[in-house]
């Protein structure tokens, strides 16, 4: 037990200091979103501004440019395939969010919308079989959804509509943090939204579309889906949840689902002169794969905002 406390902690610690140096490196990054044009400045401390900020950043085809860290300093697994569980480890994505116009302005204007989601694993327990684990570390494989957002004049002001495609990119720096085989499938987002709250789904699909050195793994055949009810509360405060169901069709039965539920608290903040939405939370897996799989995880989220590096639609007004 000794030595699962010193791991736990361990963990944890690397997890911080390398989410602090991201962040750091991140802020000083997008100190330009002063905003020269004007009143930004002005509003950037204002309540009412910095909460409609959040609940820009709660829309996942918002029109704001922003860098989201999503931390999960302590994460454990569970399963038969484990004597001693749980097993801890660490990870967070790093998901740029980049809308970008197409054609038309305000209520008329059409978007692509992507957020690449990069994995940075600190450490993750794999079962080697005999009842112990070994632990990895490493960068997973890259996920990019694109997805067309139509304007606002077709579809309403509350509803939320975009589709495309998405694509898993073989980049994983060990074999057993990825799949070793390009993939590509259909991504969707659909949801409703108020000043009150937001609501949604946000489902993705690979299949295989080639290998990149797959050995034995069988062909992709999996998915995943964000499902997030967020309320926009006074002073720019936000409360709800966040979390990500996945499916793995080429496992066993038990052993396909991860389902996760949770809460989280959040406020949107100025740091210095750039605005920033700020998460914490707690899931847990109320289905989770029999053999191994993750049981629970604390998740902490930091998103700043920062300038769009394209602000005229590329195909005309």
């Amino acid at each position: 037990m000794k030595m699962k406390t010193e791991d736990r902690i361990r963990t944890t610690a690397c997890s911080v200091f390398l989410f602090v140096v991201c962040l750091a490196v991140a802020l000083s990054a997008v100190r330009p979103v002063r905003a020269a044009e004007g009143a930004a400045s002005a509003t950037v401390h204002d309540p009412d501004s910095l909460s409609e900020t959040g609940a820009k950043l709660a829309n996942p085809l918002g029109d704001l440019w922003a860098l989201n860290f999503d931390l999960h300093p302590l994460q454990s697994f569970d399963g038969t395939e484990v004597d001693n569980g749980p097993e801890y480890g660490g990870s967070m994505n790093f998901q740029p969010i980049m809308p970008i116009p197409l054609f038309g302005e305000g209520d008329e204007q059409s978007k692509l919308v992507t957020r690449p989601v990069i994995p940075i694993v600190f450490s993750q327990p794999i079962p080697k079989g005999d009842g112990d684990v070994r632990k990895v570390g490493g960068f997973g494989d890259i996920q990019l959804p694109v997805l067309y957002s139509p304007p606002v004049n077709l579809t309403g002001s509350n509803l939320i509509v975009g589709a495309g495609l998405t694509a898993l990119l073989p980049t994983a720096t060990d074999g057993r943090l990825g799949q070793d085989q390009w993939g590509l499938g259909p991504a969707a987002v659909l949801g409703y939204k108020t000043p009150l709250f937001t609501v949604g789904v946000f489902p993705n699909y690979f299949w295989k579309a080639a290998s990149a050195g797959q050995g034995g793994k069988p062909d992709l055949n999996q998915g995943s889906m964000l499902y997030f009810l967020i309320f926009n509360l006074p002073d720019a405060w936000q409360v709800g949840m966040n979390p990500t169901v996945t499916y793995n069709h080429n496992a066993s039965d038990g052993n396909k689902w991860t389902v996760p539920v949770g809460l989280f608290v959040g406020k949107t903040v100025s740091m210095g002169e750039t605005p920033v939405n700020i998460k914490a939370g707690f899931e847990y897996s109320v289905v989770k794969p029999d053999d191994f799989g993750q049981q629970a995880m604390f998740r902490i989220q930091i998103t700043p905002v920062i300038k769009s590096l394209v602000t005229e639609p590329l195909f005309g007004k």
